[in-house]
């Protein structure tokens, strides 16, 4: 029935997109040059970023960069435009909540940032559609998207279909102290080629004194930290995404997951790991400051850590030595060739981007705005003065010239990445996932904790019939 429910849900709000609640009649149900030869304009752009408050960065951006550089460029064209900014600065649930409503219904902005985990929902759902769908096939010949990796394109994709365009990624890596790998007799340019492998290099660092040789996030206190910084990685390592798009079906008690929980029990059942931390509200904080005090080992994390965490001067735990001190390098799958596609390394990548509102009254337009906010220029400019890594290879490229460890995650890291599965139930799915770590950590078995963790999944579903399990 939670199924049947779910279709019955699908195809209202598809035929609301059909039927004209959207902006469409039934008889020209893709209308995408609607407006297009309009020579007065008007289009709204809704993000959740406000200046001086969340996302300020962006926020500036939007309104003292692209909105009048824009303006600008089509008054040269013989287009008066009018681009007016939604802001907002509100929790994430709160701005997500805000945008289903308005696309739901019609209304709302042109351009709607998203996060990238809420596509696959949005799009089931009907409130967004392919970009080919609301512009037409001209989408396809944007030059950018050249420059904007598969793997990162995905993170606005569902079902192999371009739904917006990203605003950015980042990898997941392992970052480990070269001095106490030096002490322990590890190689400086450490890169293991198996999980076995991490764990020998854990064991070795245990012969020092006062230092917890792995931090592998685990537990319901770090949230979605112990997924996407934990499980979700190695899994991938084991051959196997969370969720299997073309199957439709949900990892459950599946030999790779208790694979994954196997390591956690190593790292913990051996004291590799501190299992206090796991629990402790401010664990990961305190990884973090245990990590630039030179007291753990290996710590898995993503490009964030670098770049805001231990960056040696405005960082969360500012670690002045870092450039000489610190190493990183790929996370490997459980053994050489096990990952997805028969990769030898993995990572996972997150970020959001932006959609067009299939109801916009100017689609073609509206695309030109959504391409300008993500030309090479533009992007240039949101970056600054600070290193990160874009949505753009050639932006990288220039501007993480001199950053070697982004320039690895933009090279190296992102072409292997996987993403979450953009759907409505994975918070719960991951909270599962969270909850089979702790037990682990807490004293139980690999198979107990993945027998649990089928059941949280059959709740979350209402039924086994999207799950797999052996």
């Amino acid at each position: 029935m939670r199924r049947i429910a779910r279709i019955i849900a699908v195809t209202t709000g598809l035929a609301l997109v059909a039927t004209g609640c959207l902006g469409q009649s039934e008889d020209e149900p893709e209308d995408t040059q609607r407006g297009a030869d309009a020579t007065e304009v008007t289009l709204t752009i809704a993000a959740n970023a406000v200046s001086g408050g969340k996302n300020a960065e962006e926020a500036d951006w939007i309104e003292n960069y692209v909105i009048p550089e824009f303006v600008a460029q089509q008054e040269a064209d013989g287009v008066d435009v009018t681009v007016e900014f939604q802001s907002s600065g509100v929790d994430d649930e709160d701005y997500k909540s805000k945008i289903a409503l308005d696309l739901r219904t019609g209304s709302g902005a042109d351009i709607v940032s998203l996060d990238g985990i809420w596509v696959g929902e949005f799009a089931e759902a009907g409130y967004v559609l392919p970009l080919t769908e609301v512009v037409g096939d001209t989408v396809d010949e944007w030059d950018g998207w050249e420059q904007i990796p598969d793997a990162v394109q995905a993170n606005m994709s569902f079902n192999d279909e371009r739904y917006g365009v990203p605003a950015g990624s980042d990898g997941r890596v392992l970052f480990y102290n070269k001095e106490l790998f030096a002490q322990a007799g590890l190689p400086e340019d450490w890169q293991p080629t198996s999980w076995e492998e991490i764990l020998d290099a854990g064991r070795a660092l245990q012969g020092i004194e006062g230092v917890t040789p792995i931090q592998l996030n685990a537990g319901t206190a770090m949230g979605e930290a112990t997924t996407m910084q934990g499980v979700l990685p190695l899994l991938v390592g084991t051959g196997q995404r969370i969720y299997d798009e073309d199957a439709g079906t949900w990892q459950g008690n599946t030999q790779n997951i208790r694979d994954v929980l196997g390591l956690y029990q190593s790292v913990y059942g051996e004291g590799l790991g501190d299992p206090t931390l796991q629990q402790e509200a401010q664990g990961r904080d305190k990884s973090f400051a245990e990590f630039a005090a030179g007291t753990v080992g290996i710590l898995m994390e993503g490009d964030y850590f670098w770049r805001s965490v231990i960056e040696p001067t405005a960082g969360v735990a500012p670690m002045p030595n870092r450039d000489e001190v610190v190493g990183f390098t790929k996370l490997p799958a459980m053994e050489p060739g096990s990952g997805i596609d028969g990769q030898d390394f993995v990572s996972m990548s997150g970020g959001g981007g932006r959609v067009l509102n299939p109801a916009t009254e100017f689609p073609q337009q509206a695309w030109e705005l959504l391409t300008f906010m993500n030309s090479a220029e533009a992007t240039t400019e949101l970056v600054g003065d600070g290193a990160r890594l874009t949505q753009r290879q050639d932006v990288n490229d220039e501007l993480l010239a001199n950053d070697p460890m982004l320039s690895f995650i933009a090279d190296e890291v992102v072409p292997l990445s996987a993403y979450r599965p953009g759907l409505a139930v994975y918070p719960q799915i991951s909270v599962a996932l969270q909850q089979a770590t702790l037990d682990v950590v807490t004293g139980m078995t690999p198979e107990e904790a993945a027998a649990s963790y089928q059941d949280a999944v059959e709740a979350a579903l209402g039924s086994a019939d999207d799950i797999a399990s052996d």
